[in-house]
């Protein structure tokens, strides 16, 4: 037992000896494996591609930028020269890094590396297709490379149709009708379709010396945004205030709702129809008149359009003592034109048997959207023959105190 156990581990161990003598280093495995690789890949092999040849920008847009790609599949190391051949007029355009302009670019074997195109449109820019080229070179002239990009700047048209599948925009009430000197409340529901949250930028487009502006439904603050999460909606009040001097007429009003390419417009009308007032007044500005019991006193009243709008079918009402007569004519104007002044006789009679004293008389005029009233102070004197019956009591009073006085004398 004691001479196996030597002559057992002696065996182990030349079989391990024998095994690691015939396999290869693991080092030199790996190396042939990596030159096996190599022979597959040609000498010298470099492209040059733009990751997005084609491009659609918003009109506003200030600067256009993209990825150009340079991968080295050879075994040789490569340096490419690069440059803009063709651009449009008034465009601006270069290749960069992130931080220099460049006109070259080294490439390792088996590696790639990234440069920026960019293009600033110029301020005028209109919509169409815009081209440009890049063209590269090895400076041995043996790879050669031309790239198209196409810049496609969107009209309003098209970028408002775009725009709208990520946004909307629903207006309850789109035209709205009233007088040149009320306030306007469109009500607009803001949805967002984005798959997170953003910002959206308020802005709208109205008459000159319009007030128009942005707030939450329900709330008197104003805004100018609103943050709307993945798929949420929020609804916007649009408040609009015409000029003062505003005529009537039909006045549209844009508003458009921005969340950087995302947008969406809606178009609003209002209609002024002119403001309504009247102005009423007497031809000599007094307020008062005298009157007697059962007789008639007249007094006439101008009745002025202040407004900016026609007013029609013009009425009049008065409010007056018990068993007093108030007469009107004409009874209606059935058209005053802005600026135009029409005369009104009223007729007022006091009850037979009145108090002598002072009164009030009020005439309200009721025109289209407007109420103006007057108010006459009516003083009631006594009639003339009670005058002259006062008169004939004293005589007789005087003249018969007069013959007692006589008569007692004689005595």
């Amino acid at each position: 037992m004691r001479g196996m156990f030597p002559r057992r581990v002696f065996n182990l161990m030349l079989i391990v000896a024998l095994v690691m003598f015939l396999m290869p280093p693991a080092g030199r495995a790996y190396e042939e494996k990596e030159d096996d690789e190599d022979k597959d890949k040609p000498q010298r092999l470099i492209v040059m591609a733009a990751e997005y040849p084609g491009v659609e920008v918003s009109p506003d847009e200030d600067e256009v930028s993209l990825d150009i790609r340079f991968t080295n599949r050879g075994r040789s190391d490569e340096t490419v020269k690069v440059w803009i051949a063709e651009q449009p007029k008034d465009w601006k355009a270069r290749i960069k890094t992130y931080r220099y302009t460049v006109k070259g670019v080294f490439v390792k074997s088996d590696d790639y590396k990234t440069l920026t195109f960019e293009a600033e449109p110029p301020k005028d820019v209109k919509p169409g297709d815009y081209k440009f080229r890049v063209k590269g070179e090895t400076p041995d002239g043996k790879f050669k490379f031309d790239q198209a990009i196409i810049i496609k700047v969107k009209s309003e048209e098209e970028e408002e149709k775009e725009g709208s599948k990520d946004l909307e925009l629903t207006v309850s009430y789109p035209v709205l009708r009233g007088p040149s000197d009320a306030k306007f409340e469109f009500l607009i529901e803001v949805d967002s379709k984005l798959d997170k949250a953003a910002v959206f930028d308020l802005f709208a487009e109205g008459p000159k010396d319009w007030d128009v502006l942005f707030k939450p439904r329900w709330e008197d603050k104003y805004i100018s945004s609103l943050r709307l999460k993945e798929h949420g909606s929020q609804s916007v009040a649009v408040e609009v205030k015409p000029a003062p001097d505003a005529k009537a007429g039909e006045y549209p009003i844009n508003v458009r709702v921005v969340s950087g390419k995302t947008n969406a417009t809606a178009k609003l009308t209002t209609i002024l129809t002119g403001t309504y007032d009247l102005k009423v007044s007497t031809p000599t500005g007094l307020l008062s008149l005298d009157a007697r019991q059962g007789k008639t006193a007249n007094v006439s009243i101008n009745v002025e359009n202040t407004g900016s709008a026609p007013n029609s079918n013009i009425k009049f009402l008065s409010f007056k003592p018990e068993n007093w007569k108030v007469e009107i004519k004409p009874e209606q104007i059935p058209l005053l034109k802005p600026g135009e002044v029409k005369t009104v006789d009223v007729a007022i009679t006091p009850y037979e048997e009145a108090l002598v004293g002072d009164y009030s008389v009020n005439v309200s005029m009721e025109g289209e959207k407007v109420t103006k009233p007057i108010e006459f102070r009516v003083t009631v004197n006594a009639s003339t023959a009670w005058g002259w019956i006062g008169i004939g009591i004293i005589a007789g009073v005087v003249l018969g105190l007069t013959g007692l006085f006589r008569w007692l004398g004689r005595r």
